[in-house]
C-alpha cells in the first residue's frame, strides 16, 4: 500500500495531541484523508485546525471504551471519504505507580481502552474486507516488551500486553483477508500523558536510553508510515525505543 496510489483514508484514535496528532499530521502531509477521533469535540476541532488540510479531515468524537464508537468512526470515514484502509489504534492513558497501588477502578479504565481498541478492530476489519484489504496498527508500549524499574507500571502494562497478543494473533487470522496487521513499540517519548516535567527529569529520562534521548512524537509517526506501507510485514511489534529492548537498563529513573 503506498502513498504513491489513490489517497488512503485513516482513521486515528487519540489524534487531539501527541502521538496521535503527529501520525494523522504524517499521513495529511503525504495526501490522505484522516479521521480524527478523541473524547472532546472542542479538541478535535482545534487539533483540526492546527493540522490544516480540511478537505482531507473528518472530525469522530467518540469514546472508544464505548461499544457503539468503532461503526460510527467507520460510518463517518465512508460517509466522507468512501473506505477504510489503516486504522491506527493509539487512544489510551497511562500512569506509572507501584504495583499495589492501582485501584480496581483504575485497572478497568485500562481494560476498557484493551477492549474499546478491540470493538473498533472488529467494526474496521468488516469494513475492510469490502473493501479488499487493509492495515491496522496498534500503539503498544516497550514496556510491555521489556520492563523498566523505573516505570512500574503493571496496570496500562496489563492493556498494552493484551493488545500486543491481539497483533499477533489477528495478523495470522486476518492474512487471508488481505489486512496486515502490527503495532509499534514506543519507548519515552514524552507526550501531554506525562505533564509538565522539569528540567532533571528530562535529563534522567535521555540517561535511560541507549541512543542518549528520549523519543520524539515524529520519530513514532515515522514508524507508522513504515508498517502503512510495508506489504510483506504483518504480526510485528516494532520497538521504537532509542535501544531500549536491546540492552538498555532503565536505572537512571525520573527525579522526584
Amino acid at each position: 500500500m503506498s502513498n504513491t496510489n489513490s489517497p488512503r483514508t485513516v482513521i486515528v484514535t487519540g489524534a487531539g495531541s501527541g502521538i496521535g496528532f503527529a501520525v494523522a499530521k504524517a499521513f495529511l502531509d503525504r495526501g490522505d484523508n484522516v479521521v480524527l477521533n478523541g473524547r472532546t469535540e472542542s479538541k478535535l476541532r482545534d487539533a483540526a485546525e492546527n493540522l490544516g488540510h480540511a478537505d482531507q479531515i473528518a472530525i469522530a468524537p467518540g469514546d472508544i471504551t464505548q461499544a457503539e464508537t468503532g461503526q460510527q468512526l467507520v460510518d463517518i470515514a465512508v460517509e466522507r471519504f468512501g473506505r477504510v484502509d489503516v486504522l491506527f489504534n493509539n487512544a489510551g492513558i497511562f500512569e506509572a505507580k507501584p504495583f499495589t497501588d492501582y485501584s480496581a477502578d483504575e485497572l478497568d479504565g485500562y481494560l476498557g481502552y484493551l477492549r474499546g481498541s478491540f470493538l473498533i478492530s472488529q467494526a474496521v476489519v468488516r469494513r475492510m474486507r469490502h473493501d479488499g484489504g487493509g492495515v491496522i496498527i496498534n500503539n503498544t508500549t516497550i514496556l510491555a516488551l521489556n520492563g523498566i524499574k523505573a516505570l512500574p507500571s503493571s496496570a496500562p502494562i496489563a492493556a498494552k500486553g493484551g493488545l500486543n497478543a491481539i497483533t499477533t494473533s489477528l495478523a495470522i487470522e486476518l492474512a487471508s483477508d488481505n489486512i496486515r496487521v502490527n503495532a509499534v513499540a514506543p519507548g519515552i517519548v514524552p507526550t501531554p500523558l506525562y505533564g509538565e516535567l522539569s528540567d532533571e527529569q528530562r535529563t534522567a529520562l535521555h540517561a535511560m536510553q541507549p541512543l542518549g534521548r528520549y523519543g520524539e512524537v515524529s520519530d513514532i509517526a515515522d514508524a507508522v508510515l513504515y508498517l502503512a506501507d510495508a506489504s510483506w510485514v504483518t504480526g510485528v511489534i516494532l520497538p521504537v525505543d532509542g535501544g531500549v529492548a536491546a540492552g538498555g537498563d532503565g536505572t537512571a529513573g525520573i527525579a522526584a
